[in-house]
């Protein structure tokens, strides 16, 4: 974890100012992966709207991925490549954040997620194995790494977004 820290530091301070910006101007974190990406993306908005560290007013955060009814409708009427798209469409505000989390890099249900955020003007977070495959190029900001490990993605993905957390909470509760 210190070299991935030292090695992608400049990309995690870009991502929690991103984070600090949308916040401060009253905007939400969405998140959404797939498998253990999907879990880590509720544990991300577990501690967005509830709190990671510091006892602080809640941020506004949804996950993708918890809802079987609008999974299940949307993946039937309009296929599973749009579960995400649709939400995002449905739910996200220019100035929102999409975080999106992939070992494999390459999952058509997040591209299109990607694509309808661009479309909103909604600012595109990634955690990417498989060197960014074809969703880096859609992301504003994408912390990569050269291995499709799930477990190590996954593992990294979390460690990297409760080092952001925590500056986050500091630059928002003490308004930085």
């Amino acid at each position: 974890m210190q070299n991935v820290r030292e090695s992608k530091i400049e990309q995690m301070e870009q991502t929690a100012e991103i984070l600090i910006k949308a916040l401060k101007n009253g905007n939400k974190v969405l998140t959404a992966g797939n498998g253990g990406s999907a879990a880590n993306a509720q544990h991300i908005t577990g501690d967005v709207v509830g709190r990671y560290k510091i006892e602080r007013k809640a941020f506004a955060g949804v996950t993708l991925t918890v809802d079987p009814s609008v999974m299940t409708a949307t993946g039937n009427d309009y296929g599973y490549e749009e579960v995400f798209a649709r939400q995002v469409e449905g739910v996200g505000n220019k100035g929102d954040v999409l975080i999106i989390m992939s070992s494999s890099a390459g999952s058509s249900n997040l591209l299109q997620a990607l694509k309808k955020a661009k479309e909103k003007e909604i600012y595109t977070i990634a955690v990417l194995g498989n060197n960014g495959g074809v969703l880096k190029e859609w992301t504003d900001k994408c912390i990569d790494f050269s291995f499709k490990d799930s477990d190590l993605v996954e593992e990294i993905a979390m460690s990297i977004f409760h080092m952001v957390l925590t500056q986050v909470e500091e630059s928002v509760v003490n308004n930085q």
